[in-house]
């Protein structure tokens, strides 16, 4: 149950990152096409509207990265067979993309403040539009870690019952 409906929120934003892309293209395509033809006059509010939606869609695809573990995990060694050491493998690559998902979430919350204090040069937007992608990207990453790590203790349980 709770399965599903991390996977219907990580599809959600998939989608979400989907738009960002799209919407990334308006700015990045308005900068190109003032700068090498002409045909529209440069704004600088482009810059900083790129700049803010590049920032979301990274901690956002990190986050979808997390949730398919495909961005923090390097495999160094094989892979292990006997299930006891698949716990371990895949637990402390967990708890240690956890422990760090924790201190983002936690550090990012005094992050997002400064960010509220400061405004862009030139749009004058409040600055804790980007900086809250740090706790927020912190917290979902934590979310999904810790799911991981349950559906990796509950594989070991499985295996350990059948081969007793």
């Amino acid at each position: 149950m709770v399965g599903r409906i991390l996977e219907g929120f990580c599809q959600g934003l998939r989608i979400v990152l989907g738009i960002l892309v799209a919407l990334l293209a308006v700015p990045v395509g308005m900068q190109v096409i003032s700068r090498y033809t002409g045909i529209i006059p440069t704004f600088l509010w482009t810059e900083e509207l790129s700049t803010f939606i590049f920032v979301w869609v990274v901690m956002i695809g990190s986050m979808v990265a997390v949730w398919e573990g495909t961005h923090f995990d390097v495999h160094v060694i094989p892979d292990a067979k006997r299930p006891l050491m698949v716990l371990l493998q895949k637990g402390i690559v967990l708890v240690l993309v956890g422990l760090f998902a924790v201190l983002f979430a936690w550090y990012g919350i005094e992050y997002a403040k400064f960010g509220s204090l400061q405004q862009s040069v030139m749009m004058r937007a409040n600055l804790m539009v980007t900086y809250i992608s740090v706790p927020i990207a912190g917290a979902v990453w934590a979310v999904f870690v810790f799911y991981r790590l349950y559906e990796v203790v509950q594989a070991y349980r499985c295996s350990a019952r059948s081969s007793s």
